[in-house]
């Protein structure tokens, strides 16, 4: 037994080290892969670099053959003889010899100046307008303040074409592909001078833009623009260096109407929304649009190239295809999707392609992988439709029966959703637009689904060669969608019938027929801005048995039926209170014990006064509420009171009370926060506001007043409002009692707001 667990504990630890070997074998080949991929990277930068120090040298021997007028090898080495005798390096000779030659440039330093021309060496050395712009901005922009930089080349129709750029994020890049003509850029292309300032309709935010013109054999190729993040100018040497910087960058964007091509035929293809070429008689592209250019990232310069070079892969059909008389169609053709051939004459033809297929296929995979959505697309020219495996699931469709066109789908849709159907066809095939439909789908199980239908048209130029688009599942959407409505409909019939209610409590003009203890009172309900802000504010006139008269404005915290059935409760249950002859403050905690008990726990503000028309005494209660206005002898103020908790807070609370005498003449106001309050207002504002509108409308009638009063008073919180004008007459009970009662003119309890 103890050799065979020998044994095993051997055999375990061999194949612990075993695991420990491969995991070391497999980190070293990934150690090994790293340096690998480290020492091409460098290879390559230092291949870069070669070739760009190369350029420099070449520009230099040329301008010393040119100077000296000897052979391009005596001019070489007498270059590399120049660099011993001074001992500066064959680069930086070179770019000393360029920059005496070209006599304009702006520096503080030989070696600012040499840097300037080894990144325009660099520049010339690259392979295409990208590479040039992300080399530019990195060898010599950035260190000037540079942020961004954008590189435009000029079309045959004035338009400018994006072929490169560094520094922008990919969905800028993408919007300014392409620039039609009249914008601020064509002012340079024009013009033919720089342009340096501030302008928004510019990319790249809101700092200093230099837009500058890029010349190739004395001509205006395109325009280059260097965007700086601040808005202060640069200095004139800033502004020359990145003008030399830019300027070898013409060199790469081509002729804009190269020779043999015919501006009619360049500006028809310009038009076209897939990349497009003209291919003259010996097989050479003579025009590529701006689109291809795009497509044709990898090769440069096109134009000029064979069809061999420009399409390798596809030439051994295409080239056969594009001398033929008649235009023919070839699909997919050597990594080019929907390759068409339209003849010319005399040789010449143009090759259309589409360079989004790869796109396309991908958003059909994306769109397969979500529940409930299926992709069609149909090739009018060949008839082919195809259909997403969530499309036929949709349908209820064998995922081998052959797909169903939009055209005949008729047949599959419910009677009456037909027309709807026509009606997107119509759209898409005269219209030329897309357009969508929503339709109830019959499966061949008997189940009904609805989807809804969205498409687009293909156009090549003005023809439709396709339809694509999606068909969604939205049955349990629309489902919802009918619950909700019902619900909708519910609610508004629950709101409708609360306002009715709270109207009939609290109509908006009662009439008061025979005024109680004599006084004059004019009562106004004003609703909420929106009817379904249904409210659960109230007012209240009540003679007393005693003689007396309660009156009364309350205002329920919320909107809706709870408020509303709140303040009926509340209402009647103070109107039942003051019957007792109870004090106000007696009344006001009694009603605080009724709201905290009230189903819902609603809390509300109140305030409860008592007239005596013997005596013109005045108690009032409040429990947080707006204070009482009153309007005496032409002038208005506030009435103070004791600062009460408002009602269904606290139990158990006591509330404290007011007095004051009223005289002949007086006017009182009673109202709700709806009548004043205003949104980022303090209250004191409000108040002093009330206050001038009530001594502006004067002591007349009170039911004007409170008219007047509603007209020009107004709060801006969209609540509703009640408003009570109380006024003792000039004659009449508790008259002669008010003369004289009080402190001074006001008497006690009283501020002028």
């Amino acid at each position: 037994m103890s050799r065979d667990i020998s044994r095993d504990t051997g055999a375990d630890t061999d194949r612990g080290t075993g695991q420990e070997v491969v995991r070391g074998l497999r980190g070293a080949a990934t150690d090994a892969l790293a340096a690998a991929v480290s020492a091409l990277t460098a290879e390559v930068a230092e291949l870069y670099d070669d070739r760009a120090r190369r350029r420099l040298l070449d520009l230099a021997t040329g301008v010393l053959v040119d100077q000296l007028r000897v052979t391009p090898a005596e001019a070489a080495d007498h270059l590399l003889e120049l660099a011993v005798s001074t001992g500066l390096s064959a680069g930086d000779l070179a770019a000393d010899i360029l920059n005496a030659a070209a006599k304009s440039l702006v520096v503080e330093a030989p070696a600012e100046a040499r840097r300037i021309r080894r990144a325009t060496a660099a520049v010339l050395a690259t392979d295409s307008a990208g590479e040039a712009a992300v080399t530019l901005l990195d060898g010599g922009l950035r260190r000037i303040g540079v942020r961004t930089l954008y590189l435009w080349r000029r079309t045959g129709t004035d338009c400018l074409a994006l072929a490169g750029q560094a520094g922008a994020g990919p969905q800028e890049a993408q919007h300014w592909q392409w620039v039609p003509p009249d914008t601020p850029l064509h002012r340079v292309l024009w013009e033919g001078t720089a342009w340096w300032g501030v302008d928004d309709w510019l990319p790249g935010g809101s700092g200093t833009r230099a837009v500058l013109p890029l010349r190739r054999h004395g001509h205006i190729v395109g325009v280059a623009l260097c965007v700086w993040d601040t808005a202060e100018g640069p200095d004139d040497r800033v502004r020359r260096t990145a003008e030399l910087l830019c300027e070898p960058c013409g060199a790469l964007l081509g002729d804009p109407d190269p020779p043999g091509t015919r501006a009619g035929e360049a500006a028809l293809l310009e038009l076209a929304s897939g990349p497009a070429a003209l291919l003259g008689t010996d097989g050479r592209l003579e025009y590529v649009n701006p689109a291809a250019r795009r497509a044709l990232g990898a090769v440069r310069s096109p134009v000029g190239r064979s069809g061999a070079e420009v399409f390798p892969y596809a030439w051994g059909v295409l080239g056969p295809a594009v001398g033929g008389p008649e235009p023919l169609r070839l699909g997919r053709v050597g990594g080019l999707d929907d390759v068409r051939v339209l003849p010319l004459g005399r040789g010449r033809a143009a090759v259309l392609w589409e360079a989004a297929a790869l796109r396309s296929e991908a958003l059909a995979r994306v769109l397969g992988r979500l529940d409930r959505v299926g992709y069609f697309a149909e090739d009018l020219l060949t008839g082919a439709t195809d259909w997403s495996r969530e499309t036929y699931t949709l349908f209820g469709m064998d995922p081998d029966a052959p797909p169903v066109p939009l055209a005949r789908l008729g047949a599959r849709l419910h009677p009456e959703d037909v027309p709807l159907l026509e009606g997107l066809l119509a759209s898409l095939v005269e219209g030329r637009r897309g357009d969508r439909a929503l339709v109830r789908a019959i499966r061949a199980d008997g189940g009904v689904r609805h989807v809804r239908i969205a498409a687009e048209p293909l156009l090549s130029g003005a023809a439709l060669v396709g339809l694509t688009g999606v068909y969604q599942d939205v049955s349990a959407q629309h489902h919802n969608e009918l619950a909700l409505s019902a619900a909708h409909e519910d609610a508004t019939a629950r709101a409708l019938f609360v306002l009715r209610l709270q109207r009939a409590i609290v109509p908006e003009a009662p009439s008061v027929t025979e005024p109680a203890g004599g006084l004059d009172i004019a009562a106004r309900y004003r609703p909420a801005a929106q009817d379904y802000l249904v409210g659960g504010d109230w007012y209240d006139v009540l003679a007393l048995p005693d003689g007396r008269v309660m009156l009364a404005v309350g205002d329920i915290a919320g909107h809706g039926i709870d408020a509303a059935t709140s303040m009926v409760v509340l209402r009647n249950a103070l109107r039942g209170l003051a019957v007792t002859g109870a004090d106000p403050g007696a009344l006001m905690a009694w009603l605080n014990e009724v709201t905290l008990g009230t189903r819902g726990g609603p809390t509300a503000t109140a305030v409860c006064a008592v007239y005596d028309p013997g005596t013109g005494s005045l108690r009032w209660a409040g429990a947080g509420h707006p204070p009482l206005l009153l309007l005496r002898d032409g002038r208005a103020a506030i009435l103070e009171a004791p600062l009460n908790i408002l009602l269904g807070a606290v139990a158990g609370v006591t509330y404290e009370e007011a007095e004051l005498r009223l005289r002949p003449g007086d006017t009182l106001l009673l109202y709700t926060d709806g009548f004043v309050e205003r949104r980022r207002v303090a209250m004191e504002r409000s108040l002093a506001a009330l206050r001038r509108a009530a001594e502006r409308v004067g002591a007349g009638p009170v039911e004007t007043m409170a008219d007047e009063l509603l007209a020009r008073v107004t709060g801006d919180t969209d609540d509703d409002t009640s408003l009570v004008v109380v006024r003792v007459p000039r004659t009449g009970p508790g008259g002669a009692s008010g003369r004289g009662a009080g402190r001074g003119a006001w008497g006690s309890g009283v501020r002028e707001a």
